[in-house]
């Protein structure tokens, strides 16, 4: 990509967009063209149409999703196919309209069959059924898998698609109804060692296994993917280990200093019981994660500690 090139940042203010905004930045690149949700919905497709048509970015990054936890996905499963797919719809169909050739879309591991075999090979979407309390969102992120492929096959565009593990890291949502697992233990581990409690009650067995990665490896792997003209089927992103929630539990409460008992509340869903993705196609194009979990965490804790933590107790 040329220093100069104009990149499209969808969903720019989220923690996969501010990311990648941010080292594209630190790159070197000068011209970055944002839009925020008042001043472009992506759920418009006549407003995306007119603003890609004037702005033609020689690049897109598609960071804008509807996202949330276990319970968000099952609350408003309606909310999550529906808003998913037509940022996907808009964007894609709106980018080849208006001659835009290169385009990189972010979607989800939540892809894969709920009983998939580990590590998740690429090859393993739709051998099997989706994990039910988040098969809306997954539906929506195999439709832009599937947009991304038929556009290239159809209309010689270059549009890539990522699938990326569990992320955490800056910019991340901390609200407990809708937040993902790693920002909802830190959040808890917090506020449960501010009030000196003696436990700290967690969704689930503790035994379901994840994968983390800190979402400026995310980042560097689809600036990398852009810059080397990436052509190929889409590519699983993740660090290519896991541990189980407990693990993580455990790890998260020692960076926040959280002294109490760990509790486990059964009564709460699991999900999948493991999701691990096979990354040898990404390694073998030359990226591979950098972030260890307990750095990240710590890096995760401080961001929350000057970002979120102040307005707690305001």
């Amino acid at each position: 990509m040329n220093k100069a090139a104009k990149i499209y940042v969808a969903g720019h203010r989220g923690m996969v967009g501010s990311a990648i905004t941010r080292l594209l930045a630190a790159n070197g690149y000068q011209n970055i063209l944002t839009r925020t949700h008042n001043e472009l919905d992506l759920l418009n497709q006549e407003a995306v149409n007119e603003f890609l048509s004037v702005e033609k970015p020689d690049y897109i990054f598609i960071a804008a999703a509807k996202v949330g936890g276990i319970q968000a996905n099952n609350i408003y499963r309606a909310d999550f196919i529906y808003q998913n797919l037509m940022i996907e719809c808009n964007l894609i169909h709106g980018a080849y309209q208006a001659g835009i050739k290169q385009l990189t879309s972010l979607g989800s591991s939540c892809i894969y069959p709920r009983n998939c075999p580990q590590p998740i090979k690429e090859e393993y979407l739709l051998t099997g059924p989706l994990e039910q309390t988040n098969e809306p969102y997954a539906l929506a992120k195999i439709a832009g898998i599937k947009l991304c492929e038929n556009y290239n096959r159809q209309y010689g565009t270059q549009f890539i698609s990522l699938m990326p593990t569990n992320l955490y890291g800056p910019g991340d949502n901390y609200d407990l109804n809708n937040s993902h697992v790693l920002p909802a233990l830190i959040r808890k581990a917090h506020e449960a060692k501010i009030r000196n409690d003696s436990q700290l009650i967690i969704w689930g067995s503790g035994n379901p296994r994840r994968e983390f990665m800190h979402v400026d490896d995310l980042a560097r792997a689809s600036i990398m993917l852009m810059e080397q003209n990436y052509d190929g089927p889409f590519v699983n992103i993740g660090c290519g280990s896991d541990l189980t929630i407990k693990e993580l539990a455990q790890e998260v409460v020692s960076v926040v200093g959280f002294k109490g008992q760990l509790q486990f509340d059964t009564s709460k869903p699991d999900g999948t019981p493991q999701k691990l993705l096979d990354v040898q196609k990404i390694n073998q194009l030359g990226w591979k994660a950098e972030i260890a979990l307990r750095p990240g965490i710590q890096d995760a804790y401080s961001w929350f500690l000057q970002h979120i933590a102040p307005s707690l107790y305001s």
